[in-house]
Formats: structure tokens, C-alpha cells, sequence
């Protein structure tokens, strides 16, 4: 279980949900995590807590990844506390769901800074780092809605394609450096963006999905450790963890 003994592994957007799920998953197998919130500090110091009664290392960053100099200081402040950055997995996100003729500029503007603009800004900053590294795993949280859209999402729907167009095109750029970067593509999966719908929504996706249930954050986390601990070989890849809803 110590399989990621002196890696440094930063989560953004772990005080809960898939991010929260990851960064425990990484922390049992011995990484030293950075955990990051932007506005629920409560949750963020809870993990921390379990984590050091663990024994494992562990630091809380706030930050709102949607702003560059914000993500600057991320990393900044992980290198400062740790020494290095070895792994970065690009969770955070909100969702402002309406349909686009109801949407304002704002909500587009949200969602897209927060999910996409994100994952550069993070990136930009932990590439030289892992390059004096000598190599590093970038894992992207993409979603199902990115490949198949979704009524009412199409701000999500369009940054969550991006980050797929990012993933591989930065998977060509930083191969070279021993960098990987994949992006995950999670179907319905047992967070608050699931459980908070109403129970005929909740049966009408799960009459869609093949193996009949929705999936469970620790699933999604299970393959984001594959991915930094044994994926050396695989870069640029979107993988699904949907359950059979969407086969590409």
C-alpha cells in the first residue's frame, strides 16, 4: 500500500466529492497530498484531520483554481512545504446548469474558468517542476457530458470536451519529459451532483445505464491511482468509468 512512498500528489478541489475520494486514494498508497478548497474550509480540515490521524502527510491549500495567481501559489506553496510536485489531478469544477437561452454570459464565464481555464493554469505552473523532476502523472477530470452532451449543461458540456482536447495535446507536448497526462471521463456517480436529484431523475438515468447502478467516487479514484502508480505507458487516453452508458 506504499506505492507512492515520496511523491507528491496535489488534488484540487478535495474538500469533497471525486476530488476528496482521489486524494484519500493516493494518501493510503503513501503519497504526501496537498488538499485545496476554495470556500469549504470545514470539509478540507476534516480530511486533513483523518489523514494525519493516519499518519500520513498531508497540507491544506486554499485556492480558487479559476484564478492564475491563485494556482501559482498552489504550487508555490506545495513545493515550498514538500520539495516537488510528482502528480496533479485537475478535479475542481462547478456546475451552472440552465438552458442557453436562459443563460447569462456570467454563468458561461463560471463554469468555463473554473473547469477548463483551471487545468492550464495548474498545469502551466507544475510542468517545471516535474521536469526537474525528471517526470510526473497529470490526471484530468473530464465528465460523460463532455462526450455526449447533456440538456441544459452546455457550459459544462463544452469545458469538460476541452479538457479532453487539452489532456491530449499536452500528453503530446510532455511526453517527452516523462510527463503523462489522461483525462477521466466519470458517468453518474455518487455525489452531491447525483444524490441531489430528484428520485424520477435519479431512475430515469438509471433505466440508461447499462450495468444498472451509478458508480461510486471511490471507483473513479481506484483509476486515477492506476493511472500515477502503473500508467506509465498510457498518455493522452479519455477513459470512461460510466457503467456502459456511453462506449467510445
Amino acid at each position: 500500500m506504499s506505492c507512492l512512498t515520496d511523491k507528491v500528489a496535489i488534488v484540487t478541489g478535495s474538500s469533497r466529492g471525486l476530488g476528496r475520494a482521489c486524494a484519500r486514494e493516493l494518501a493510503d498508497h503513501g503519497a504526501k497530498v496537498v488538499l485545496n478548497y476554495y470556500t469549504n474550509k470545514e470539509s478540507a480540515d476534516e480530511l486533513l484531520a483523518e489523514m494525519t490521524g493516519k499518519g500520513q502527510e498531508a497540507i491544506v491549500v486554499q485556492a480558487g483554481v479559476a484564478h492564475p495567481d491563485d494556482c501559482n501559489r498552489l504550487i508555490e506553496e506545495t513545493v515550498k512545504r514538500f520539495g516537488a510536485v510528482d502528480i496533479l489531478v485537475n478535479n475542481a469544477g462547478v456546475n451552472r446548469d440552465r438552458t442557453i437561452r436562459r443563460m447569462s454570459a456570467e454563468e458561461w464565464r463560471e463554469v468555463m474558468a473554473t473547469d477548463l481555464d483551471s487545468i492550464f493554469y495548474c498545469t502551466y505552473a507544475a510542468v517545471p517542476h516535474m521536469i526537474e523532476r525528471g517526470g510526473g502523472r497529470i490526471v484530468n477530470m473530464s465528465s460523460i457530458v463532455g462526450q455526449m452532451g447533456n440538456l441544459g449543461q452546455s457550459n459544462y458540456a463544452a469545458a469538460k470536451a476541452g479538457i479532453v482536447g487539452f489532456s491530449k495535446s499536452a500528453a503530446q507536448e510532455l511526453a517527452k519529459f516523462n510527463i503523462t497526462v489522461n483525462a477521466l471521463c466519470p458517468g453518474f456517480i455518487e455525489t452531491e451532483m447525483v444524490t441531489n436529484l430528484t428520485e424520477d431523475v435519479q431512475k430515469a438515468l438509471l433505466a440508461k445505464i447499462p450495468l444498472g447502478r451509478f458508480g461510486r467516487p471511490e471507483e473513479v479514484a481506484r483509476i486515477c491511482r492506476f493511472l500515477v502508480t502503473e500508467g506509465e505507458y498510457v498518455t493522452g487516453a479519455q477513459i470512461n468509468i460510466n457503467g456502459g452508458m456511453y462506449m467510445q
